[in-house]
């Protein structure tokens, strides 16, 4: 396979990233040739997914606008993957320019387009790191010279913990995360959860993100609230991505069919 002229040259072209494959079925063009082979074949296991791809980061999208619109200017986004059009700091930064963030991806190419993205934004950086390693990016230089922890923060982490299996401890990284917070501060999750799917699209899709370095983790709505310990759900809770305060009622029908579970928490003092 030749490698395109903007990949770089440490990373493995034959294997599916999940970053990728996301960018995919965003419509995105920053993916190989085995990315998208593994990306039809989730299409083809669950024909929804490019929906429940571009519904997630509509969820993202409107809950950064509620967040500067509550007053928040600092955002951490980790597990920010390849960028597209309304980012997070495209939003905040609409509101007001003087708004930080910074994005953290594991997954180089994610990184490599941050970079150029936002070259000549000194409000905004990127860190490659993994989220399974929250001390190390806390402590990263370029997360402590953007974020001001003594002040409130917003962590994005947003259809990424269902490829974060049990056995790495999520509760722990997001008490880590939680630690370092001051009160004001807010928590946004979303992944995966099989509370309306299972069967064989279930076990199809888990196949084929075996053959990527991050198999998924689905995981319940139960599950996924148990993860805002020590923080405050803001209404209307944990729900289908598509009903987290949607544009208009017609928005959320059919919301289950997103399968992305989202919701939004609040550290109180």
């Amino acid at each position: 396979m030749q490698r395109p002229n903007w990949a770089p040259d440490d990373i493995d072209i034959e294997r599916p990233s999940v970053a990728r494959m996301y960018d995919y079925y965003l419509g995105g063009s920053h993916n190989f040739a085995a990315d998208r082979v593994a990306a039809r074949a989730m299409v083809e296991a669950v024909p929804d997914a490019p929906l429940m791809a571009q519904a997630n980061r509509a969820f993202l999208r409107r809950v950064v606008q509620h967040l500067v619109d509550s007053g928040i200017r600092q955002f951490l986004d980790i597990g920010s993957g390849i960028p597209t059009v309304g980012n997070v700091h495209e939003i905040a930064q609409r509101a007001d320019p003087r708004a930080r963030v910074v994005y953290v991806d594991v997954d180089p190419v994610a990184v490599a387009h941050s970079q150029e993205i936002l070259a000549g934004n000194p409000a905004a950086a990127v860190v490659q790191e993994d989220l399974r390693r929250p001390e190390a990016i806390l402590a990263h230089p370029e997360v402590t010279r953007l974020i001001d922890f003594s002040q409130p923060v917003a962590v994005m982490i947003v259809a990424v913990l269902h490829f974060i299996p049990h056995a790495d401890h999520p509760e722990d990284i997001l008490r880590t995360l939680r630690a370092a917070l001051a009160p004001g501060s807010y928590l946004v999750l979303s992944q995966a959860s099989d509370d309306t799917r299972g069967g064989a699209e279930r076990t199809e899709a888990e196949r084929v993100y075996r053959r990527t370095d991050n198999p998924l983790c689905i995981r319940s709505r139960a599950e996924l609230t148990a993860f805002f310990d020590g923080f405050t759900i803001v209404d209307p809770g944990v729900v289908w991505v598509p009903q987290w305060r949607p544009e208009t009622p017609e928005s959320a029908e059919n919301a289950e069919q997103a399968v992305f579970l989202g919701g939004v928490g609040r550290l109180d003092g």
